[in-house]
Formats: structure tokens, sequence, C-alpha cells
């Protein structure tokens, strides 16, 4: 059994969130080596509790074995003996592999706490991950994780987004969670493509970041937003998708979060890096910024319920 998440004896969870990696097919290639070396500094200047990684961590397309690609990338987290866990973009299973091969890949990697999720409802790595507390065996926290999807039906155009059947997954568990804890932990949401209220947060309320681009979430509003603010756990959701944005902002008492692109091979003219997000055990509030190479810290963000 692998090793349950827990609050730090000073109460802190500090969580890495990296985003949009792109790693190809040439093991040669001196972006890919950049993206890697990247990733190392930055794990060596957080270490970080947990390694969340919010999709299209590999090319797909015109990639004859993206499978290789993504054990590269495995690889290159796993050794450092840190708890991961993944959603994946619409680029990981865009062609000549799938979600479900992906995740026969991942599921073998000791340091991996992801989770194929229902096999009954939409996507590959749907699930979620209770921290402990630091002191006691009790659940101080919630880690939601869900699949995003890739894009919409040919008769439409655009992006997928989270069904029906995800969102009716998400409040039974966080219903189950408040039920067994006795009331409502807070929580966090990691998934790919962003909500449609993204596109709301930026003309309202605080904000910290930058909007280099159009947002691209789905054309569909499916309702994830609202059964997160019905259900009153989630304080923050992090998306990657949009390598140009890496804002975040607060829409009617919840946090709308990108990350920062952390692939040299891929578009965008943003520095690369990635978000860190701690968390403090019995609070419902976390601190949040965007560290780039050399230990540059930029836009400080703090989630604060009242």
């Amino acid at each position: 059994m692998r090793e349950q998440l827990k609050f730090n004896d000073d109460g802190t969870f500090k969580i890495l969130q990296l985003t949009d990696l792109h790693i190809g097919g040439d093991i040669e290639n001196a972006e890919d080596i950049k993206t890697f070396q990247l990733i190392d500094e930055l794990i060596e200047a957080e270490r970080p509790d947990l390694i969340a990684i919010t999709g299209d961590l590999i090319w797909s397309e015109g990639v004859d074995h993206p499978e290789i690609s993504y054990r590269r990338v495995l690889n290159h987290i796993n050794k450092w003996n840190i708890p991961f866990a993944v959603v994946y973009g619409n680029h990981d299973s865009e062609a000549n592999i799938t979600r479900t091969e992906l995740f026969s890949i991942q599921k073998d990697y000791p340091n991996s706490l992801a989770q194929a999720g229902p096999s009954s409802i939409h996507g590959v790595g749907n699930y979620s991950l209770p921290i402990q507390s630091a002191k006691i065996p009790k659940m101080e926290a919630i880690l939601y994780f869900l699949d995003s999807g890739s894009y919409a039906p040919k008769n439409m155009s655009g992006y997928e987004w989270i069904h029906l059947d995800q969102i009716n997954w998400f409040v039974e568990e966080s219903n189950k969670y408040a039920r067994a804890n006795e009331k409502r932990l807070p929580a966090l949401a990691f998934f790919h493509i962003p909500l449609p209220e993204y596109k709301d947060v930026f003309s309202v309320g605080k904000i910290s970041g930058i909007k280099n681009e159009a947002i691209c979430s789905p054309n569909i509003n499916s309702g994830l937003f609202a059964a997160m603010l019905e259900a009153g756990d989630v304080m923050g959701t992090f998306v990657g998708h949009d390598h140009d944005n890496d804002f975040c902002g607060e829409l009617f008492g919840l946090s709308l979060c990108y990350g920062r692109v952390g692939g040299y091979n891929v578009y965008g003219d943003l520095e690369r890096g990635a978000r860190v997000i701690q968390l403090y055990e019995g609070k419902r509030e976390f601190d949040s910024w965007i560290l780039l190479g050399g230990g540059k810290v930029v836009s400080l963000y703090r989630h604060n319920e009242k």
C-alpha cells in the first residue's frame, strides 16, 4: 500500500503543479532536455509534498511511440521519490496511444498516486486523494482530480467538457467525505482544460498573474463550477492548457487558477516554470505563487475564506 499524504508537523502541505511539459519523441531534442533540467531545478527548489501534473505531459500526434515519451516523463518524476498525481490533457492521447494505455504504464510506478477511477463514467483519471492530519489519524483536506477530456465531437467546435456523470461522481465523493468527517473538508481540484468561468473571473474581483491569450474553455458549460459552489468544499481549481496564461482569480469565493507552462517544446512566450500551492491544516486557505528558474518567485496569491 502506498504511503498516505499527510500534513507536515508545522501544519503545511506543499504541492508543485507542473503542466504542459509536451515531451516529444526525439530523445536528443534540446528543448525537451531543457524541460527536464527545469523540472529538476523546480523540484529541488521547493521539495514539495506532492507533484500534481495537469496534463499534456507529452506529444502523441506525429510520434510513433508516445509510450516511450511517457515513460521518460514518469521516470524523471519518479526518481525524486516524491508522491505524484497526474491528469491527462488533450494532446496526451491525441494519436497512437489511449488514455487507458497511458494509465497502464503509470500504475506500476511506486510514487504514482493516480487512479483510473470509475469505469462507468467518462474519462480515465477521476479520483480523489485525502490528506491526513500530521498528528492524529483523520482527514484534513481533499484533492480531486478530473479528466477534462480532449476535443468536442466533430459536429461541434472546440474542446470536450467535464461530463454530467463526472460531476455526479464529484458530488458523491464530496458528500462521502462530509459524512465521514462530519464537516466539509477544505479541497482543491486539478484538471487540464479551464472551465468557462475562467472567462468571467478575469473581469471581476482580484487577479494575480498574466492573461496573454484567449481562454480556451469548452463551448459547453456542464455545471461543474456550480456543483463545486454548492458542495462547499473546493477552495480552488488548477488547470493548464493555455500556455500564455498563468493567473489566479476569485469568483464567488472560489479561486480559479492556471499553472505555468513548463515545456519548451511548445508555443508560448511566458518564461517556463511551475505553480506552487501551500495548504494549512485546519484552515480554509492557501497561498500560491509561480516559481521560475533560478529560484525567482512571481505572482503571489492568497485564498482566505473568512
